[in-house]
C-alpha cells in the first residue's frame, strides 16, 4: 500500500473535509483517508488502480488548492 500527503489551501471546516474524503472514497484503489483540518493536510493510502495523479486531480476537482 502506497501513502500520498496533500497540503491544501482552503480545507477550512468539517463540511470541506467531508466533502473531500467522500470524494476520494470514490476513487478505486483508494483504502483510506485522513484529514487534518488545522494543519491543511489530506493523507491517503491506496493501492492500484489509484495513483498519485488520480487522488491529486480528484482533490482539485472537488474545489480545493493544493500548495
Amino acid at each position: 500500500m502506497d501513502k500520498i500527503h496533500y497540503t491544501v489551501s482552503n480545507l477550512l471546516n468539517t463540511e470541506c473535509k467531508t466533502q473531500v474524503k467522500n470524494a476520494l472514497d470514490k476513487v478505486k484503489g483508494v483504502q483510506r483517508v485522513g484529514v487534518s483540518l488545522p494543519t491543511g493536510v489530506i493523507e491517503v493510502e491506496y493501492n492500484e488502480p489509484a495513483d498519485k495523479e488520480q487522488i491529486k486531480n480528484c482533490i482539485e476537482q472537488t474545489g480545493f488548492n493544493i500548495v
